[in-house]
């Protein structure tokens, strides 16, 4: 073997573990310095590493690299958020068909869907197929809340519209509280049972898309855009605390965060909150883009008091998102 080919060989190997312990620092960490670098999923700068240490055993022929290559395999079957619901098949596959009325006491089925301003269609159709009791709409007009509402449940629903956001229910909305932020709502809904339950449908600010990584003025758009959206979702906690008994009421937060499911903003509903998919989720759970979807930035959290029974992410072609559906189990 020439010099030059083993020179070549041992970069790659450098580069394969320079690029893991950087990937693992930085999204462990979360710093917001490297905010940028964290938008993209954890299996891009995996997938990198992966084909640093390939390259680097095509080279060198070294039992190191074949070392490296299995560290990143076990690196990302852990890191990945996807890799988790893609090897669970103890859990049930969410089904469109529901089981009778009577026979799903206690069941809530919520769906969330952005619906991208009707620009791509309507989504109506694709949210009636699964049946659901409660529906969280972003991007969509009060009217259009209207319609949904009107569509699903005959005209013996309810709803709320504040701005672009929506929350539809086959149930009765007791009050809402609008939050400071226009994109953000919340409601109180009374079950069947008299059971009342917080619903926070939430439309988090818009993501950063210049991925110039070697820029700094991308490096500190993207930092303040975390910023941002942070603030935003700690004053919906704030407001859903001094406005019911949260955490000991029942309650589901849910909708487009625009951040990816391993964004640290997530990481302040980790404490009172479940996040359906994660616990419950089967199949490829990222939403956007939906032709092809490669971030899971709309979600469905719950209190303990509502156990996730089955979550899944369902295609919708009249919008730009992946819908996601779960079935929450109220526990007395």
């Amino acid at each position: 073997m020439s010099k030059t080919r083993r020179a070549i060989g041992w970069c790659f190997v450098g580069a394969s573990l320079v690029t893991h312990v950087v990937t693992v620092w930085a999204y462990s960490n979360q710093p917001d310095s490297v905010a940028a670098f964290t938008v993209f999923p954890f299996w891009f700068w995996g997938g990198i590493g992966l084909l640093l240490s390939v390259f680097a055993f095509c080279f060198l022929r070294a039992p190191l690299s074949l070392i490296v290559t299995a560290v990143w395999a076990i690196t990302l079957s852990v890191g990945m958020d996807e890799a988790k619901a893609l090897s669970n098949f103890t859990h049930p596959q969410i089904s469109e068909k529901r089981q009778p009325p009577e026979d799903r006491v206690g069941v809530i089925r919520v769906l969330t869907v952005n619906c991208a301003d009707f620009s791509y269609g309507d989504p109506t159709e694709d949210i009636r197929k699964w049946d659901p009791d409660v529906v969280l709409l972003q991007q969509a007009l009060p009217y259009r809340v209207k319609q949904i509402s009107d569509a699903l449940f005959g005209g013996n629903g309810d709803y709320r519209a504040y701005r672009t956001n929506g929350i539809v229910t086959r149930h009765e909305i007791k009050r809402e509280v609008r939050n400071p932020f226009m994109r953000n709502q919340q409601v109180t809904i009374q079950l069947p049972s008299g059971t009342q339950i917080e619903v926070v449908n939430v439309h988090l600010a818009t993501a950063a898309t210049d991925m110039r990584l070697w820029s700094e003025k991308s490096r500190v758009a993207h930092r303040i855009n975390r910023d941002i959206r942070r603030k935003e979702l700690s004053t919906v906690l704030q407001v859903l605390e001094q406005t019911s008994s949260f955490p000991n009421t029942p309650t589901i937060l849910g909708g487009d965060f625009n951040a990816g499911a391993t964004d640290i903003v997530h990481r302040q509903l980790t404490r009172e909150f479940d996040d359906a998919f994660s616990t419950v989720g089967r199949g490829w759970g990222d939403t956007f883009h939906r032709r092809f979807p490669i971030l899971r930035i709309d979600h469905i959290y719950a209190t303990r008091q509502l156990q996730p029974q089955a979550c899944g992410v369902a295609v919708s072609r009249n919008t730009d998102h992946r819908m996601v559906v779960a079935d929450l189990l109220l526990r007395e």
